[in-house]
């Protein structure tokens, strides 16, 4: 299931989830730009190497992509999930709690494959993380998704708790199936991140408070 959009309307402007896409997009293109030799530089000094692990080397591996439809479908969740979650916390605390979540994304790989000389890029577990608070403030929000059954492509819309279980579980069996295979794999998905950056995200949204202007909207819907 891939999603097109949500029905949860957001009253703010999302400026940083808009930055952060800006930023994103910005550093793929000049990664794009460079011969391969200096691209594969760029990824091995500013991605995040566990057997060298370095603390600042967390976060500009969040900016970093390994190709075009890596950068394009993080982007694409980001918007799709980043607006409202923005909305609930205000800008600066989503700007946090973004951070938070691949913090606690990079650092689950790293304790479950401490070893790895392979450099994990990517925004996904941050996002992963704003995907985990979604479903905790959103349940109830339809996505329309698209779908693919046999040779047929179809859309629906399913509650958000739905899509979101069904995506973590997906990364939850995948992260137990390459255990035994990271140790020599010389590239893939970081799953252990995924998962990481969505408990994560469904723990530290209760941390942190919602802007009163959620909360007095929260109120009148009930």
């Amino acid at each position: 299931m891939f999603p097109l959009r949500d029905t949860q309307p957001s009253y703010s402007t999302p400026v940083v989830t808009v930055l952060l896409i800006v930023v994103n997009v910005l550093v793929f293109l000049f990664e794009f730009s460079l011969e391969p030799y200096s691209q594969n530089a760029f990824i091995e000094t500013y991605g995040l190497v566990p057997d060298r692990f370095h603390l600042l080397n967390i976060f500009t591996s969040m900016f970093l992509h390994g190709g075009w439809m890596h950068v394009l479908g993080n982007m694409w969740f980001l918007w799709i999930f980043g607006d409202n979650i923005e909305d609930i916390l205000g800008h600066g605390k989503f700007l946090l709690f973004y951070l938070l979540c691949g913090v606690a994304a990079a650092l689950a790989q790293t304790l479950l494959n401490p070893f790895s000389r392979v450099p994990m890029v990517g925004a996904s577990g941050a996002i992963a993380g704003v995907m985990g608070a979604y479903m905790i403030k959103f349940p109830t929000s339809q996505i329309r998704t698209l779908a693919f059954i046999f040779f047929f492509i179809t859309t629906f819309e399913v509650p958000a708790w739905v899509m979101l279980i069904y995506w973590f579980g997906i990364q939850l069996v995948s992260g137990v199936g390459s255990i035994g295979y990271t140790q020599v794999s010389q590239g893939g998905t970081a799953f252990f991140a995924h998962v990481g950056g969505f408990i994560a995200g469904m723990a530290i949204i209760n941390l942190l408070r919602p802007q009163q202007r959620f909360a007095r909207r929260r109120d009148l819907s009930w």
